[in-house]
């Protein structure tokens, strides 16, 4: 029954030892994806380090890699408390191992002992032909040999549950080892962390003392946002109107066939009235035979549509495609991301329309999806292109030049016009998705990651 209980444990404890090693592994891949994320950021902050003026762009990329740097303190974290919750489990298990064998050797003591008190084959032979009968000769046979058959075993009991306890001990050994290399990484990136905070400081530090310009610049987009949103709305309020005759038009051409159709059957009719009486007034004539006519088939009936309901444009592809559009620049960076953006250490606070998405200027400006150009507009010195998806719109501002026209069919991928320079050779494209309801939608859950 001991023996029993023992298996199940040493399998349970292998189960979570397997357990930890899996998370254990998931955690390093974890921080292996968190380390090529903040690769990256630093490449892309390296890029920013050319201009002379710091942007929000910057300051946003700085607070990125700050966030990622804490998750992989956090990562770190876990992975400590694994280790450690391994390391317990080790002591419990050798704790364990070694009151087992501690009782195994003194059983097998005790064996020992008996067996050496009557080690001699007279007192066995004795006790054999001592039985009452032969059957209980065979049982007492029976009996030696399976006791010889136990102390085998309690011997091999002893030797394993040694191995096992020298196994534990040098996995203890190994995790401990683990323990203080994870720790002194933990060290390292604490180092870096605070490295790191240093340079946002700097940065927010140089952007306060361009706070004038950057207010100016938030005024300025805030006026721009305000006549993209009234462009994207007249688009939408145009589109919606062009359905609304295009149902009319089919509802009036619908009714015209109906009064057509209608107007043939009545003349029919009465062509045949006057037919029957002309025939009745000639009686010397014979009664010619009547001609069976058929009824008119009753006109089609139609479901009246409303032109004065609120329309919705037909949806396509576009939604299905959530999460997995190309992005409209090929290289570039989200200076302001969707909705309410705040910047630690600044009093700047901005509700931005759509993602701000900073490149070098004259990027190329790239259609996201299959459509028509809705709409073609500008706003003082930049150009907007609005493309229509279906129910769904894309709106790219601040471009220098439009390479597309109203009405015109684009491809996804296709060029619809270049980045405005705003400053030292940067510039930065105002992307917008809205719906029919003239409500505006994250583009980051759109595109691809």
């Amino acid at each position: 029954m001991i023996k029993k209980i023992w298996i199940l444990l040493l399998i349970v404890a292998c189960s979570m030892g397997s357990y930890a090693q899996s998370s254990s592994s998931d955690l390093k891949k974890q921080q292996a994806e968190i380390q090529r994320e903040i690769d990256d950021l630093k490449k892309q902050l390296a890029e920013t380090n050319k201009y002379k003026r710091k942007s929000l762009a910057e300051l946003n990329l700085v607070q990125k890699k700050l966030r990622l740097r804490e998750s992989q303190i956090k990562n770190i974290n876990q992975q400590i408390n694994l280790i450690q919750g391994d390391i317990n489990q080790s002591w419990r298990d050798i704790v364990k191992l070694r009151a087992e064998l501690d009782t195994l050797k003194i059983q097998y003591e005790k064996s020992v002992v008996y067996a050496y008190k009557n080690r001699s084959n007279y007192d066995f032979v004795n006790f054999i032909f001592s039985a009452g009968s032969f059957n209980d000769a065979l049982k007492r046979m029976a009996y030696l040999k399976s006791y010889r058959a136990y102390r085998e075993q309690q011997a091999a009991n002893i030797a394993n549950t040694q191995t096992q306890l020298e196994q534990k001990i040098s996995n203890l050994n190994l995790s401990k080892k683990e323990k203080s290399s994870v720790l002194d990484e933990q060290n390292k990136q604490f180092k870096v962390l605070a490295e790191e905070r240093a340079e946002k400081n700097a940065v927010v530090s140089k952007i306060k003392g361009q706070e004038k310009e950057l207010l100016k610049d938030m005024t300025a987009k805030r006026k721009q946002d305000n006549k993209l949103k009234a462009a994207i709305s007249a688009a939408i309020k145009r589109e919606i109107e062009a359905e609304k005759k295009r149902l009319a038009a089919i509802e009036k051409e619908r009714k015209a066939k109906e009064d057509a159709a209608k107007k043939a059957a009545a003349t029919a009719a009465a062509a045949a009235k006057k037919e029957e009486g002309s025939s009745s007034t000639a009686a010397a004539k014979p009664a010619a035979k009547p001609v069976e006519e058929k009824p008119a088939a009753p006109a089609r009936s139609y479901d009246v549509l409303d032109t004065r309901a609120e329309v919705k444009l037909a949806s396509d592809n576009f939604e299905k495609n959530k999460g997995g559009l190309p992005w409209p620049v090929s290289s570039g960076r989200v200076a302001m991301k969707f909705g309410p953006n705040k910047y630690e250490g600044l009093s700047v606070v901005y509700d931005n329309e759509g993602i701000t998405i900073e490149a070098e200027a004259n990027s190329s400006i790239k259609a996201v999806f299959d459509g028509e150009v809705s709409a073609i507009f500008s706003i003082g010195t930049i150009q907007a292109v609005i493309i229509k998806h279906g129910k769904y719109f894309t709106t790219y501002s601040n471009l220098s030049k439009v390479t597309v026209s109203k009405g015109e069919k684009v491809k996804t991928g296709q060029l619809i016009g270049r980045l405005e320079e705003k400053d030292s050779g940067r510039g930065e494209l105002e992307f917008i998705i809205t719906n029919d309801d003239r409500v505006n939608l994250n583009p980051e859950l759109w595109l691809h990651k």
